[in-house]
């Protein structure tokens, strides 16, 4: 064997796998589709596309995945340290609706089971509040006073080094044995990709000391096929074949591995255990592979003000949220003062409609304000001037991926379908309401995104869901302890395994998730015994 155990994806669940199994004595490796990234490599602007943007086929290897599908456009991370290097800093924990969902409610007290992890995940990425208040902040304030729920603002919990702007310092968050770190200078890019080193990403805290340990990291290798070597349930261990990510992905190359650990994030896991299920890899996986996918029920929105006097950039990605009611949860974001290529997936705001009936909507907007409607085609100077709000829902709605046979090449091809009984929203009132008044009260133009306005497609970047938990195999692909069922040392450790909405940014619940699986593998010296 290459490796006693082989984690596909260096995400929040690939890098704390990592990091715990490596504490115990095995020898690990972490495989990687993405770059490594050192802080000053991240893009100075949104529109150095070739390492902003995650497009191998077309030679661009950034840190941002966009996938649109029928039902969902979804954004996603790459690079070593996954989704930590590109996301907004923020985490929050589940709401208490998520602990109590059908899906996995009876398999055990997961309120009390998660709080360990939870104060583990906090501590290891460096949770603090926000210590300031930036112009967004005021705006999200004054829109929550108009509705009668200014009591529900609140700073975001962030993982984030705030310390003196501008200054390096030794290491503050592991008595001096993690990285030295640099004080966040609000310059606002957390979503462009950190290059003042403030940011605590993976690379700062879990895949750090994972890799001081002796965990070795791959990166630029996709993984195509795991199969189980001798024995069919994988008791043996696994082949994992890799090539590079690209358009030839060049030569094969095959490693061995005693137990595998799928961590390639929601949208990457599916597709995976798809293209092994349908080949015969995998065959005995869960008929439930690809349901009870979810997004948060998302709607992303945006306001540009008239000018950038505000300076609404001087922040960090996510600085505040207030609630609208119970189940809607708003937050104000910025891509900083160079996100400009971020424009182009916004457009004129409209109302809500069906697939046909919003892009007539938006049509009829464009020709009714036509100046506005130029406006927002010019994207220079946008991102200083705008900003952006997160709605999310803690519903209880889901769509589903497919697998269909690719029509040239191997493999399969995802697809969406919404849950006939419960299906992911494509449009939030709540989140116009919030726009439309901040638009009113500032002169701004208020945008829907463009997929949502023209096609009645919602955005998120928070995919969930489709290799649930599950009392067994007739109702989840994993079972408590993350273990898939039917193979032997083969486990799901990323968002995919979460099997309800969150209703907030879910990095810190993965995070406290995977904390508790590793708990309960035990050191490999034991497991020899």
């Amino acid at each position: 064997m290459d490796y006693d155990w082989l984690i596909i994806g260096s995400g929040f669940g690939g890098s704390v796998s990592a990091l715990r199994l490596t504490e115990k004595g095995y020898k690990v490796g972490v495989i990687e589709a993405g770059r490594r990234f050192e802080d000053n490599d991240f893009a100075e602007s949104s529109w150095q596309l070739s390492r902003y943007l995650w497009a191998p086929m077309l030679g661009l290897r950034g840190i941002m995945n966009l996938t649109p599908f029928k039902d969902v456009f979804i954004a996603s991370g790459a690079g070593v340290g996954g989704g930590s290097i590109v996301y907004a800093n923020t985490l929050y924990r589940a709401k208490q609706a998520f602990f109590k969902n059908p899906q996995w409610v009876e398999l055990a007290n997961w309120e009390q089971e998660l709080e360990l992890p939870y104060a583990m995940a906090e501590r290891m990425l460096g949770v603090n509040t926000v210590p300031f208040e930036s112009p967004g902040d005021e705006l999200l304030q004054d829109y929550a006073a108009s509705i009668g729920t200014e009591s529900t603002f609140c700073r975001t919990p962030v993982a984030v080094f705030f310390g003196e702007p501008g200054k390096t310092v030794a290491d503050p968050f592991f008595d001096g044995e993690g990285p030295e770190r640099t004080g966040c200078t609000r310059c606002g890019a957390c979503m462009i990709g950190c290059r003042v080193g403030a940011k605590n990403t993976l690379l700062k805290n879990y895949l750090w000391f994972a890799e001081q340990r002796g965990t070795e990291v791959l990166p630029n290798r996709k993984v195509v096929d795991i199969r189980p070597l001798g024995a069919s349930d994988g008791r043996d261990g696994y082949e994992i074949r890799t090539r590079s990510p690209g358009l030839f992905g060049g030569k094969e190359q095959i490693l061995k591995a005693k137990g595998v650990i799928v961590a390639a994030g929601a949208l990457g896991t599916n597709q995976l255990l798809a293209d092994c299920r349908h080949a015969g890899s995998l065959p005995d996986l869960s008929d439930t592979l690809g349901q009870l996918v979810r997004t948060n029920s998302e709607s992303i929105l945006a306001v540009s003000l008239p000018d950038d006097s505000r300076k609404l950039w001087q922040s960090v990605a996510i600085s505040s949220s207030i609630h609208t009611d119970a189940d809607t949860h708003i937050e104000v974001v910025t891509y900083g003062k160079k996100g400009d290529f971020l424009s182009f997936l916004v457009t004129l705001l409209t109302g809500e409609g069906t697939r046909w009936t919003r892009v007539l909507s938006w049509l009829r907007s464009a020709v009714r304000h036509p100046i506005q409607f130029l406006k927002t085609l010019w994207p220079f100077g946008w991102s200083r001037k705008t900003i952006v709000l997160l709605v999310m829902q803690s519903l209880d709605n889901a769509i589903s991926f497919r697998a269909r046979k690719r029509w040239f090449g191997k493999g399969v091809r995802l697809s969406t379908e919404q849950d006939a009984t419960k299906p992911n929203p494509t449009y939030i009132e709540a989140g116009n309401k919030a726009a439309e008044w901040i638009a009113e009260h500032t002169g701004g133009i208020a945008q829907s995104s463009v997929l949502e306005a023209v096609a009645n497609i919602p955005t998120t970047a928070h995919i969930l869901g489709g290799a649930t938990i599950g009392s067994d195999a007739e109702h989840g692909v994993v079972d408590q302890e993350q273990r898939v069922f039917g193979y032997h040392n083969l486990m799901i450790c990323d968002g995919s395994t979460v099997p309800a909405n969150p209703g907030v940014n879910p990095s810190l619940t993965i995070t406290a998730m995977t904390e508790r699986a590793m708990a309960k593998i035990p050191a490999k010296s034991a497991a020899l015994q």
